[in-house]
């Protein structure tokens, strides 16, 4: 099985040799394609930098990567390397995507605008599934603690056969033993942050974050993450909505 694995915290976060260790143990060909620079909140967005119209790559290794992998800095964002991983970009199409494991969780319908949840999303419109993992900490300090949960998830995934889908885990900065266990979770209706726009002046605006004070409802993933658990959240790419009530018409409209 061919694995990508990429984040949207850029080439230099150790999660990603993380990823790979557990990706390598199962016997997967694996390479990793992550931002040269940190991409977060860069949601699905296939922006990136060009030179003579060629991508910008670089061989560059994550910290802490102690095996021979093919590894890659790319100036692009995790949802474009993702789009050209699926046209064999990074040798032959991956069978799956892994992304992460980002520093700070992606809980609530805050997940649109990540970078980490966008690439597994970008994938499964090509057919691939995908696992975005985040540690719930803006300065990491277990690293090696969402190692079973990520076992778990992908063990789930796999055996579900399911290519349209991604499964969100979130787990909680804490020593192993302290996780009070894995959940299936909801998104929760608030977000981590929230933002205030402030107009400076005539043309001129301010947006400034604050952590959200409301925990969200109980049972979301946001919850139960502050709560002490690990969580999982099953997500899938925009799908139309078919309602009979939208307007149509035969012919041309004339106003």
């Amino acid at each position: 099985m061919k694995v990508l694995i990429t984040n949207d915290d850029g080439i230099d976060s150790p999660g990603l040799a993380v990823l790979a260790r557990i990706a390598l143990a199962r016997g997967f060909d694996v390479v990793i394609a992550a931002p040269e620079r940190e991409s977060s909140g860069a949601s699905a967005s296939i922006t990136g930098a060009e030179e003579d119209g060629r991508l910008l790559v670089s061989l560059r290794k994550p910290p802490g990567l102690d095996v021979d992998v093919a590894s890659y800095g790319v100036r692009a964002a995790p949802g474009l390397i993702t789009f050209a991983a699926a046209y064999d970009g990074f040798g032959a199409k991956p069978d799956l995507v892994l992304s992460g494991i980002n520093r700070g969780q992606n809980t609530g319908h805050a997940v649109l605008h990540s970078g980490t949840v966008g690439a597994p999303l970008t994938g499964t419109t090509h057919g691939i599934p995908g696992l975005a993992v985040s540690l719930a900490s803006a300065d990491p300090q277990h690293w090696d603690t969402p190692v079973p949960y990520v076992e778990a998830a992908l063990d789930w995934l796999l055996g579900s056969g399911l290519r349209d889908r991604v499964v969100n885990l979130n787990v909680p900065d804490v020593l192993p033993a302290e996780v009070r266990g894995l959940r299936q979770a909801p998104l929760a209706a608030v977000g981590v942050v929230q933002g205030t726009v402030h107009e400076l002046d005539e043309g001129h605006l301010q947006l400034t974050y604050a952590d959200v004070a409301e925990r969200g409802d109980a049972g979301s993933d946001a919850v139960l993450l502050a709560d002490g658990f690990a969580t999982l959240t099953i997500l899938r790419a925009p799908v139309f909505d078919l309602d009979p009530s939208l307007p149509e018409h035969e012919g041309p409209l004339v106003a």
